[in-house]
């Protein structure tokens, strides 16, 4: 089992969220930071922030904790001991009540999905447009519908009836659902793989990985993929 101290450091990016025990209720969770690391058992987190207002942890409550650190994902359950401030910061101390446990790297962890999106294959000038942030539409530049089916931080798998070449390059827009509001998404990718599919002809399942996107867009879209199948798992358990 992972050690804490070998992988989570102070600075870190922690997600927090309070452990359901069956309420069947959508679970906040909020972003912070590790302030300290006391032993492998003992945390301190600086306290969330939703907008500007402070969330107060509750001392003895149970929460579940995932850790962002160079090594890829973990997570564990701690449970809060104490709050205090320390020059100005507000600080949990938690104590752990699980082992640290590895997802797999956040890249490659991929969500089975339905999410409708447009695309559409990009030339060399519309390229250097969006490379220079710079909106590129124009009355030839025609967006086809396609339907995410899986979804990473390294990329998608769509089908469409569109078959693409190795190596070309995509432009695509898709939406995902954020704390209950729809987020967009507008990136570029290129195509790994482009298929027939058995059975349903004119239709292609795509290959595509990110180029271009930013750290803080594939770090909402790997948010997304653990809250999704943290739902999921509470439907698996019977605490919808």
């Amino acid at each position: 089992m992972p050690v804490l101290s070998r992988f989570v450091k102070p600075g870190d990016r922690v997600d927090v969220s309070r452990i359901s025990h069956g309420e069947g209720k959508d679970i906040p969770q909020y972003q912070t930071r590790v302030f300290d690391i006391i032993s492998d058992d003992d945390i301190k987190i600086n306290m969330p922030m939703e907008g500007s207002k402070l969330v107060l942890l509750t001392i003895g409550m149970e929460y579940q904790l995932c850790f962002f650190t160079a090594a890829g994902l973990y997570q564990c359950t701690a449970v809060v001991k104490d709050r205090y401030r320390s020059n100005n910061i507000v600080v949990a101390s938690l104590d752990l009540t699980s082992g640290l446990r590895k997802f797999q790297r956040r890249e490659y962890y991929r969500l089975n999905c339905i999410l409708d999106m447009k695309c559409t294959d990009i030339n060399a000038q519309q390229e250097l447009d969006f490379d220079n942030h710079v909106e590129f539409f124009d009355t030839d530049f025609v967006m086809k519908d396609g339907v995410i089916v899986d979804i990473s931080g390294g990329g998608i798998r769509f089908v469409s009836k569109i078959h693409y070449e190795r190596d070309t390059k995509i432009y695509f827009v898709f939406n995902l659902n954020i704390a209950n509001r729809p987020v967009e998404f507008r990136t570029l990718g290129v195509i790994l793989e482009s298929k027939s599919i058995d059975n349903r002809p004119g239709e292609y399942e795509n290959r595509v990985q990110f180029i271009n996107i930013q750290t803080d867009e594939r770090e909402t879209i790997i948010r997304y993929i653990f809250e999704e199948e943290r739902k999921i798992r509470r439907k698996e358990n019977g605490n919808e």
